[in-house]
């Protein structure tokens, strides 16, 4: 019986195994490519016979009955194998596999003790949201804070150690400016009030005081050379920035359920960019050269950026996100002992990081230093119903908290409608959780390459693709255990299950071995939208079993084997929604 966490890379590996043990020509080079089939064909398909068979001349039908017939026992006992077409094999799992698999991943324990498997030993810095201090976060922040938190979750559920580093924007230019207006109209009860606020209000001050050329700006600049060397009422104020805004900060952060383990901003790398100069200067040839006074990267091989270079010292010596980022990726790896790396921020930096990731592998090449995966994660817009950057009624720019605050009372507004007859805090709870979770969720169920648009109306609905519809599918499940009686999963209670049996029953269980499939679609690409659709599709599928089966039946091994269903998919849907970083409710 079945008892790996995910089939498809199971049979992947018996294929392989198989190809050997059938004498394939090349049986090394044969990829099986099994994935999930369309259901009319079975559970499983493997649709790298046919490319292997053409490249070699050799007929796909016969190379897939060699296959099949070198296949162990163990996969012959748990599926029904056929071939299809030119050379396609689909797999079906026997019922009592099935029911195997179900049995075996009956906890949150077991799913994650499978999952782990794919990541297990490995080392992840996952480097998301990243606000400026000083600012307040806005909507523009939602998504990297989203996503990075969904892709942190689904790396720790897999097996990686997962370090969350909060890379923040605390050095540069800007200080000079809000150091000077700080000094000239700071509003001690505007601080006391409300301190992130009252600091950009400084900033914009700082800002527009500061023309380009007015002696006002050379002011602001002496005020940013006396930070940058150390003066200690500079320093102390730019430390005073940086607590208020971190304590800002995570007021947002506990909303959505976020918790870093690190705040390394710019500033924690200024003393670490010399050696980044020196080592990209000192390879034979030099990967940085001197263009223009300024200190730069050319990478003659790339069609663009052969003639666009990567800057990582200006003329005037003054380090920039390139220096920074450099000295960055180097910490991570040496520190860290990163194996992988991800950055997540909208698509506009893709070329930066494009080049920093080409830097950065010619220098640990140069260097001999170990070079963990790198990937860019990048995001779209979120726009209004007009297709435009999402702002307020006066244009301004929607302010993150105030997002979520009318998220809260929006969805509050609904809870109360439907359950006026709940007590008040108990509709703020559920209202907190929806409302929250709805934000999230709208954003993660989109590809994350693509804009899209802000609607209150859909991102609400309880039905399509919705957080407010897959918490209710939730709290239905619970619904069901709480009327009978009985606590989801109840390992008394699911023993005396009987077979399945009816079309609704294998349809649901059919789905639910699918999950592992979601999981590494979604981690292979670093798109957490793919684990929002086989959910959506789960919720759907029980919907379909529920009305067409009746759970509560006098027999008790048909009410046995449908309460199992019930729990797995109870459990599959809470497990998926907690690694998109959402809460989920018993109630509703």
């Amino acid at each position: 019986m079945p008892t790996a966490f995910n089939l498809a890379a199971d049979l992947d590996t018996a294929l392989q195994s198989a190809a050997h043990a059938a004498g394939l020509a090349d049986a090394a080079a044969f990829a099986p490519e099994v994935r999930p089939a369309d259901p009319k064909h079975g559970d499983y398909q493997a649709n790298g016979v046919l490319g292997y068979a053409k490249a070699r001349k050799l007929n796909p039908r016969g190379v897939a009955e060699q296959l099949i017939a070198a296949l162990p026992a163990s996969v012959t006992a748990d599926y029904e194998a056929t071939i299809a077409g030119p050379g396609f094999i689909n797999f079906t799992l026997k019922p009592a596999a099935l029911v195997a698999w179900l049995r075996a991943h009956d906890s949150a324990e077991h799913l994650a003790a499978g999952a782990a498997a794919a990541h297990a030993g490995q080392t992840w810095v996952v480097d998301y949201s990243s606000p400026n201090t000083a600012k307040q976060m806005h909507v523009g922040h939602l998504r990297s804070a989203v996503i990075g938190e969904a892709i942190c979750r689904l790396l720790a559920f897999t097996g990686a150690t997962v370090i969350r580093d909060n890379h923040l924007g605390d050095w540069g230019t800007q200080f000079g400016k809000l150091i000077y207006a700080y000094k000239r109209w700071a509003d001690p009860a505007a601080l006391e009030a409300d301190a992130i606020a009252e600091l950009e209000r400084l900033y914009k001050l700082g800002n527009d005081a500061t023309p380009d050329g007015s002696p006002e700006l050379e002011e602001a600049k002496r005020e940013l050379v006396k930070l940058q060397t150390g003066d200690p009422e500079n320093l102390a104020l730019w430390q005073k920035f940086s607590e208020v805004s971190l304590a800002a900060f995570q007021t947002i952060y506990d909303r959505l359920g976020i918790t870093f383990d690190h705040n390394l901003g710019e500033s924690f790398y200024n003393d670490k960019l010399d050696r980044v100069y020196a080592e990209l200067t000192a390879t034979t040839p030099p990967i940085a050269e001197v263009s223009e006074g300024a200190l730069v990267v050319f990478h003659p091989e790339h069609p663009r950026f052969k003639t666009q270079p990567f800057l990582i010292r200006k003329a005037d010596g003054a380090s920039n996100y390139g220096s920074t980022d450099l000295a960055t990726a180097l910490y991570r790896t040496e520190h860290f002992k990163a194996d992988g790396i991800v950055v997540v921020t909208d698509f506009r930096q893709g070329d930066h990081f494009e080049q920093l990731f080409l830097t950065v592998k010619k220098w640990f090449a140069a260097k001999g230093y170990r070079l963990p995966e790198l990937h860019h994660v990048t995001f779209g817009a979120v726009t209004g119903e007009d297709g435009k950057a999402l702002k307020t009624r006066d244009g301004g720019t929607i302010k993150l908290k105030a997002l979520l605050d009318e998220a809260e009372e929006r969805a509050y507004a609904i809870v109360s409608e439907k359950n006026a007859e709940l007590p008040e805090a108990e509709r703020r709870a559920i209202a907190q959780v929806v409302g929250i979770g709805a934000v999230q969720y709208a954003d993660l169920s989109q590809n994350r390459s693509s804009n899209y648009v802000f609607s209150w109306e859909k991102m609400l609905a309880l039905d399509g693709n919705t957080a407010p519809y897959l918490l209710y599918a939730v709290t239905r499940v619970h619904s069901i255990f709480r009327k009978l009686g009985i606590t989801p999963g109840d390992a008394a209670t699911e023993s005396a299950a009987s077979p399945l049996e009816t079309p609704a029953e294998f349809a649901l269980a059919r789905k639910l071995v699918k999950f592992p499939n979601a999981l590494d679609t979604a981690l292979t690409t670093l798109r957490p939208h793919f684990l929002c659709i086989y959910l959506y599709e789960l919720a759907g599928e029980f919907s379909s079993f529920y009305n067409a089966e009746k759970v509560a039946v006098d027999d008790p091994a048909v009410r046995a084997r449908r309460l199992q269903l019930c729990a797995r998919t109870l459990l599959t849907l809470e497990t998926g929604l907690h690694l998109l970083g959402l809460r989920t409710l018993t109630r509703m």
